[in-house]
């Protein structure tokens, strides 16, 4: 018998991977399920995205290879969006790397930044990717602890306390999943005098930064950011694009060239009209933004009306598309979470996916139409 790699010994299956075949199950049941555990958008992208990809495949180059970098157009798009966004300047040719969705950023990150017995400090709560791709290449995840006394922001004096002789990259996630809380300038410079005192790589995963946030911020504002500091950053959930897999790496022209090295032999490069799209979808007016978020705003407000009827506290003022809740005391977050599954035919997801810091809480999808959520309240009627 094939024995599997020992590497997938340090990893298991995905939990939205394993719980949704779950939910799968039980609607082919013929159970009423409402899905409010994914955060996956439901809305259309822009139309001009969708036009531009259609038009795309009339072009001689549409169906060739692409180039490894993306198309230059794409990476100027892309420059222009943060300069304007973010005032941060990024040189296209050699400070910015598209992706295929910033999922696979974490992975060519690691895979170019870390040997087998290096450390990561990663955010308790947290996306669970962080953890797994660590393992798979063989480093040590060194967890560090966020809470709501805090509102969520690393505490620095606790940091300075863990062993960080081999920690070689520290990831980083504002507005934070799945709190929905943002960073703040001087979060990021504290960052940044940390990564350069220990020589650690600070990685802002930042695919949040433009939904229900008026301030959105990046890492690479701070001063000298660049000399130790990469962004991630993504169009799945800004402009509904999960599924066609933009993401982008902005950094120094030394960071960047060694995550190409990983990324020019994993893939052959992005579909030339999915690239054009995203041109498009960059380009847009920060009206989209406003007409987006107003859905949004109207969506949260449904779903804070069904934390009220669970009893749960919960911040107004979050951004990003979840709304997390702190449950009342008495059960854990799972077992709250699989209570509502099978006694109200609604996949809420538990804190707990996200870390140990995650116990006592519950985190709502904001993926869902004002009817389904409304739905979803009159079942505790």
């Amino acid at each position: 018998m094939i024995q599997p790699a020992k590497r997938l010994n340090t990893v298991q299956e995905y939990y939205f991977s394993k719980k949704l075949r779950e939910v799968r199950e039980l609607a082919s049941q013929g159970k009423p399920i409402i899905n409010m555990g994914i955060g996956s958008p439901d809305l259309l992208p822009p139309p001009i995205v969708i036009n531009a990809i259609q038009e795309s495949f009339e072009h001689a180059v549409a169906h060739k290879y692409q180039s490894y970098q993306g198309l230059p157009e794409l990476r100027n798009a892309i420059a222009t969006f943060y300069q304007q966004k973010f005032n941060v300047s990024a040189n296209p040719e050699n400070e910015i790397l598209p992706l295929m969705g910033s999922k696979e950023g974490i992975m060519h990150i690691s895979m170019a930044f870390l040997n087998q017995g290096d450390a990561v400090l990663i955010p308790n709560p947290g996306y669970p990717t962080y953890t797994s791709v660590t393992k798979l290449v063989g480093a040590n995840p060194i967890f560090y602890n966020l809470n709501d006394a805090s509102n969520w922001q690393p505490d620095f004096e606790e940091l300075e306390k863990l062993d960080l002789e081999n920690v070689k990259i520290m990831w980083v996630n504002y507005p934070h999943m799945p709190t929905g809380t943002n960073a703040t300038l001087d979060t990021f410079e504290k960052l940044i005098a940390f990564g350069k005192k220990h020589q650690i790589l600070i990685v802002n995963d930042n695919p949040y930064s433009f939904i229900l946030n008026d301030n959105p911020i990046s890492i690479l504002q701070v001063d000298g950011a660049k000399d130790i500091a990469l962004e991630l950053n993504s169009l799945s959930k800004t402009f509904n694009m999960a599924g066609w897999r933009v993401g982008m790496v902005l950094g120094n022209p030394n960071f960047i060239n060694q995550i190409l090295k990983v990324k020019s032999n994993m893939d052959s490069g992005m579909f030339y009209g999915i690239q054009k799209g995203a041109i498009e979808a960059l380009h847009l007016s920060d009206q989209w933004f406003k007409t987006q978020n107003k859905t949004y705003q109207e969506r949260r407000e449904l779903i804070f009306q069904l934390a009220d009827i669970l009893k749960c506290t919960y911040n107004k003022n979050s951004t990003g598309l979840f709304v997390w809740a702190k449950i009342p005391e008495g059960k854990t977050s799972e077992e709250i979470a699989d209570e509502i599954l099978y006694t109200k035919d609604i996949f809420i997801t538990p804190g707990t996916v996200f870390g140990s810091q995650g116990e006592g809480y519950i985190r709502f999808s904001l993926c869902i139409s004002k009817k389904v959520i409304q739905e979803a309240i009159s079942r505790f009627a």
